[in-house]
């Protein structure tokens, strides 16, 4: 994870190269997080308290590499006008736009992991996806599930593109959903359990939130620079003014335990709908580029199913 970023461009491994100081001594075995993401084990790195900082620095390592080769020293300079992050990713969708500074994402985010591996580990839970689905008809499955099982949680955890939802709950409840002649076999719906420590924004990551919103408390956030759809509402967080720190903490908080909307986030900026202006005219998109961060391509394959029209450049590597 990152290794091109981190060999070919200064700029990058010089913020792995602050996470490695900043996290020093916390992470599993004494490593360093240039270590765990450039060799593994992969155990060790899908672990949720490791993956979420190491996410987020790859991320911001590869942003910053976008911009030398760009010649922008900023993302006022590179012309961004809206960003957006699926979960985790949200945290660098803000610190691209100004909210807070690399070093004190960093903080949340390792907080973050671990306070959601704590809840994982405190309660058997999983997550589903549902292949197929409407939000509508995931659920009345978790409805479904539930029934007769008071004080089991199951809920609709993502929206992540039309045909892909996500439920989230107590293990015992994710198995019952998916049985043979379970709620999702009677829907004619195809379900895949995920590979993830637990129930990921559902109420089971109450103590998770709490946590979160105590570190958020102390954390100096700024007026930003650049829209930012937040995944809990599918709209733009304020920009500036008095209210925008109270927002973003109260929004990020949320997250933990409320559905992404990643679908109506994404359709949004397709849009480009704010303060009554577009972000151009014409096509879905308006003539703006969107650029998928490092690692992976997935949220360039999410929006194809989003809108069609929309197409994404990743930049898993500095080659792309």
């Amino acid at each position: 994870m990152g290794r091109a970023w981190r060999e070919a461009s200064p700029e990058a491994r010089a913020v792995f190269d602050e996470a490695d100081r900043v996290l020093a001594g916390r992470l599993p075995g004494g490593a360093t997080l240039s270590a765990l993401c450039v060799d593994g084990p992969a155990e060790v790195l899908n672990r949720t308290d490791v993956s979420q900082p190491a996410i987020y620095v790859c991320s911001v390592a590869s942003w910053h590499g976008m911009l030398a080769r760009w010649g922008a020293k900023d993302a006022v300079r590179a012309g961004v006008v809206a960003a957006a992050g699926l979960s985790l990713g949200e945290y660098t969708a803000l610190h691209v736009a100004g909210a807070f500074s690399f070093r004190d994402g960093l903080e949340l985010v390792a907080l973050r992991g671990r306070a959601m591996q704590d809840a994982a580990e405190a309660a058997p839970s999983g997550m589903v996806a549902l292949i197929g689905a409407t939000e509508e008809q995931a659920a009345q499955i978790c409805r479904e599930t539930l029934a007769g099982h008071d004080g089991e949680v199951l809920v609709v955890a993502n929206l992540n593109a039309p045909g892909q939802v996500v439920i989230s709950g107590h293990r015992s409840a994710c198995e019952r959903a998916c049985a043979a002649d379970g709620p999702v076999a009677r829907a004619g719906l195809r379900a895949t359990p995920l590979p993830v420590a637990g129930a990921f924004h559902s109420p089971l990551m109450a103590p998770a939130a709490r946590r979160l919103g105590d570190a958020l408390a102390k954390i100096r956030i700024e007026s930003m620079h650049a829209t930012v759809v937040s995944n809990v509402t599918a709209t733009p967080y304020a920009m500036h003014g008095a209210g925008v720190a109270d927002q973003v903490r109260a929004r990020l908080v949320e997250q933990l335990t409320a559905p992404v909307r990643w679908a109506q986030s994404c359709t949004w900026l397709a849009q480009g709908l704010w303060g009554g202006g577009t972000l151009g005219a014409g096509q879905p998109g308006g003539g703006v580029e969107f650029h998928e961060l490092a690692p992976g391509k997935t949220l360039a394959g999410l929006m194809r199913r989003i809108e069609k029209a929309i197409r994404v450049q990743s930049h898993e590597t500095p080659a792309d």
